[in-house]
């Protein structure tokens, strides 16, 4: 990825730099000699360095705040945060080779501490090569990283940002061209297209959900009818970072009274999560709220989580669903999208709205037309 001087994206050493001694403060009481990441996104946060499947990175940090990244030689990430870059051949004579994070960790290893008494790591993403040269104990910190990650600093925000401004430019194309007849497939084309022209630039994610008649999944090759409703849930990734929100449209722009009704009782959804949401508040509690006040309206359903955060991944802490207890905090990037669904419908409304904790309460990032209807 070639960049520019006067990125307002590019990598920022000074955020990153802060990262890496928020995770040093983190891991104290682990007691270990030094980290070593082998997961993507968590490398990304630490040193700002986006690196694309297939291809592998690993990062180390020592308790001085030392940093070595080993990254693909090919690559071009600008400068990330870190005091000693490290290029394996990822690529033989232009072919990409088969055991990348092998290749990663022979050019890393070398630059590992020869004798330590503890290494904090990745458990899922621990190369077990390693394991013979560290000849060390090693102690689990994926909660910890998927913890840090939660909150999301301003160079973050920015890049996140950037994302959703794709986001707001499907959803106004898509109001322009869903109609009977169009095909699923077409509409996934063209949202591919408004996102890469709104970012100016490949996106690193696409997805998720453009099926007629249906809660979610990709495109079919099949065309829309009139009464249906299109549950039209995006993500793009700029630079690793993702967006994640949603709207429901009316094919044939002329929603039904049932379907304007669920879409109503759906929005009110919305002054629930302001009402309720804030640092220190349980997310199974909100979730029971949206449990209670979406299935109100039997036999239309609610069936699935009310929401999770979004960052580096499209799915991330915090979870607004009964499997996890997690707690908002300050910081917290949430994607919120009560739903409900039923083959009156045609086949259901879901909204999704993403918003940032705040010290007392959340702040809206999504703030664009929620109304079924398309433009004429």
């Amino acid at each position: 990825m070639q960049l520019v001087m006067d990125d307002p994206f590019a990598i920022d050493i000074a955020a990153c730099r802060v990262r890496q001694k928020q995770l040093l403060a983190a891991l104290e009481p682990v007691n270990a000699d030094f980290v070593l990441l082998g997961r993507r996104e968590s490398i990304e946060w630490l040193t700002g360095a986006y690196v694309p499947p297939p291809f592998e990175p690993l990062a180390s940090i020592d308790v001085k705040g030392r940093v070595t990244l080993a990254v693909p030689d090919h690559l071009e990430f600008g400068k990330p945060a870190a005091d000693k870059i490290i290029g394996y051949d990822a690529k033989w004579h232009a072919t990409t080779r088969d055991k990348q994070r092998s290749a990663c960790v022979t050019v890393m290893a070398p630059h590992l501490p020869r004798r330590c008494q503890q290494v904090a790591c990745e458990f899922e993403a621990f190369p077990p090569s390693l394991l013979l040269g560290l000849n060390a104990p090693l102690v689990e910190i994926d909660s910890i990283m998927f913890e840090l990650r939660r909150h999301k600093d301003t160079d973050e925000l920015r890049r996140m940002k950037k994302a959703n401004d794709a986001n707001r430019a499907m959803y106004e194309h898509a109001r322009r061209i869903v109609r009977p007849g169009l095909n699923e497939l077409e509409l996934h084309a063209e949202m591919y297209r408004v996102a890469v022209q709104s970012l100016g630039e490949t996106p690193t994610y696409f997805g998720q959900d453009f099926r007629f008649c249906h809660p979610g999944g990709p495109a079919r090759n099949r065309p829309a009818n009139a009464g249906e409703l299109l549950i039209l849930d995006l993500g793009v990734g700029f630079r690793g970072y993702h967006s994640d929100n949603a709207r429901t449209i009316a094919v044939d722009g002329n929603p039904t009274a049932d379907q304007l009704h669920a879409w109503k009782h759906v929005l009110d959804m919305f002054d629930i999560i302001r009402a309720e949401a804030r640092p220190g508040v349980q997310c199974r509690k909100i979730y029971d709220l949206a449990h209670r006040h979406l299935n109100a309206i039997a036999p239309w359903t609610f069936n699935h989580h009310l929401g999770h955060g979004v960052g580096l991944a499209p799915h991330e802490g915090p979870h607004l669903n009964p499997r996890w207890d997690d707690t908002l905090a300050e910081g917290d990037f949430l994607a919120v999208e009560p739903g409900v669904y039923h083959e009156s419908l045609h086949a259901g409304v879901r909204i999704e709205q993403n918003f940032l904790v705040t010290a007392d309460g959340v702040e809206l990032l999504s703030n664009w037309p929620l109304d079924l209807t398309t433009t004429v």
